[in-house]
């Protein structure tokens, strides 16, 4: 049972009666009585909630800051008149509206109740419980009871940097027909025969073509294609970090985890990759795997991906680096370019990772990709008052170390991608096109 605010209105036009009357006593019972009696009166006329039946409908997936809609259908399948409000709770990240329906229902009719949500977090958007208020025809008091009716959206990651795929396809296609190289690389495969014209290396001379035609020939090689490739997400503790803006926000917020900042960057670089004939395959790591896509065709490569990556949140525990490395060498046997998203955390990856990177460059072509936090560079200009002075010099500290990690790793044959968040995406694609083009991979 539930009151309403026109019980308390009644209450208090009660009092009034009973602040004159010569014998307050007995006038405070008989108009109580009689109160009790509207609200019971009231109750037992409102329609029963459960006869309602309830079922929903509408989108599964949606990206992160698109809007999505479900919709609740209510059926009353009782012999009164439903009359009060229907509520369709979800999480606070859901932004749902409006908060509550108003619904006058008459018995055997079915109402579709809309409501948007524009989730601001990624993951599995589950509802909460269905709540009705039926109120009585006296608008004194009436029923409210709770229905489960269950629903799952799955709010995908944005993959905003997909602006950034038509110019990059184009200097593929570029790379792919357009100018086929003359000297033959690592990630080149044959392409064609054509006649030697001036300014041509003479290394690209095929000879035996040559002896069958009057004309000097020269071979032309093409980036290979059905190559492996395979990309790691870190998903431990130095993924949280909070680094940028909240693209999604309008610019607003305390930025993105570097996590979704390397989703981004993860989907740019497979959609390319597949777009090239290369085939992808996809590890969320930290302590144990996350998530995981392999041997996916190239029309699903991406469905799969967003869809594996929707639920990963980042573990605060410290990643096993030797547990990922045997995860990836189970994974792959032959050699591919292994595409590492983690952070250039110093005390992590000297702790960790480059203790058992050996193992993966001798194997596979290792690229590491980080995202950059740009307070740093903030930080490091600053020379407002002595506290700036001293924050200046702890980032420029931590800059020269991040540049020191990098060349380490690069000597040790790693290549190493470190830019900023809104930037990581686009640099990796580039990378990953430059050895395309000198035939690296």
């Amino acid at each position: 049972m539930i009151l309403t605010g026109r019980a308390g209105l009644l209450a208090l036009l009660c009092a009034l009666p009973i602040a004159f009357a010569p014998a307050p006593g007995v006038v405070f019972i008989a108009l109580l009585a009689a109160l009790v009696v509207v609200v019971t009166v009231d109750v037992a006329l409102a329609a029963n909630v459960r006869t309602l039946t309830l079922t929903r409908s509408g989108d599964a997936t949606a990206r992160l800051g698109q809007p999505v809609e479900t919709v609740l259908t209510v059926h009353n399948t009782g012999r009164r008149r439903f009359r009060g409000r229907i509520r369709d709770a979800w999480p606070p990240s859901g932004r749902a509206t409006p908060r509550s329906h108003a619904v006058d229902l008459a018995a055997g009719q079915q109402i579709s109740l809309p409501t948007q949500l524009q989730p601001v977090r990624r993951g599995d958007l589950r509802s909460a419980q269905v709540t009705a208020r039926s109120i009585g025809p006296l608008g004194v008091s009436g029923r409210q009871g709770g229905h489960r009716v269950p629903a799952t959206i799955r709010i995908l990651p944005p993959f905003l940097s997909r602006r950034h795929l038509p110019s990059r396809l184009a200097r593929l296609r570029e790379l792919e027909g357009a100018t086929p190289a003359l000297i033959r690389g690592q990630g080149t495969e044959f392409d064609s025969l054509r006649e030697y014209v001036p300014g041509d290396d003479v290394r690209s001379i095929d000879w035996r073509a040559t002896a069958r035609r009057s004309d000097v020939v020269v071979r032309t090689w093409r980036p290979e294609r059905d190559r492996r490739i395979v990309i790691v997400l870190d998903t431990g503790r130095t993924s949280a970090g909070r680094v940028g803006v909240d693209p999604t926000a309008g610019g607003a917020g305390t930025g993105w985890p570097r996590l979704d900042w390397s989703m981004d960057a993860a989907l740019l670089l497979a959609a390319l990759a597949a777009r090239a004939g290369d085939r992808v395959d996809f590890l969320a790591h930290d302590r144990v795997p996350r998530a995981g896509v392999f041997n996916a065709s190239r029309t699903e490569l991406l469905a799969q991906l967003v869809t594996a990556m929707a639920p990963l949140e980042p573990a605060l525990v410290e990643t096993d680096s030797p547990a990922l490395v045997a995860a990836i060498q189970r994974r792959v046997r032959r050699r591919a370019l292994v595409v590492l998203l983690t952070d250039l955390n110093a005390s992590a990856l000297e702790e960790g990772l480059l203790a058992v990177l050996p193992q993966l460059t001798g194997r596979h072509h290792v690229l590491i990709a980080a995202v950059a936090d740009p307070r740093v560079d903030v930080l490091a200009s600053a020379r407002d008052d002595a506290a700036a002075v001293y924050d200046a010099a702890a980032a420029e500290r931590a800059r020269t170390e991040r540049r020191a990690l990098a060349a380490r790793l690069r000597r040790s044959g790693v290549d190493v991608v470190d830019a900023a968040p809104d930037e990581l995406a686009p640099a990796l694609a580039d990378h990953y096109l430059a050895l395309k083009t000198t035939g690296r991979w």
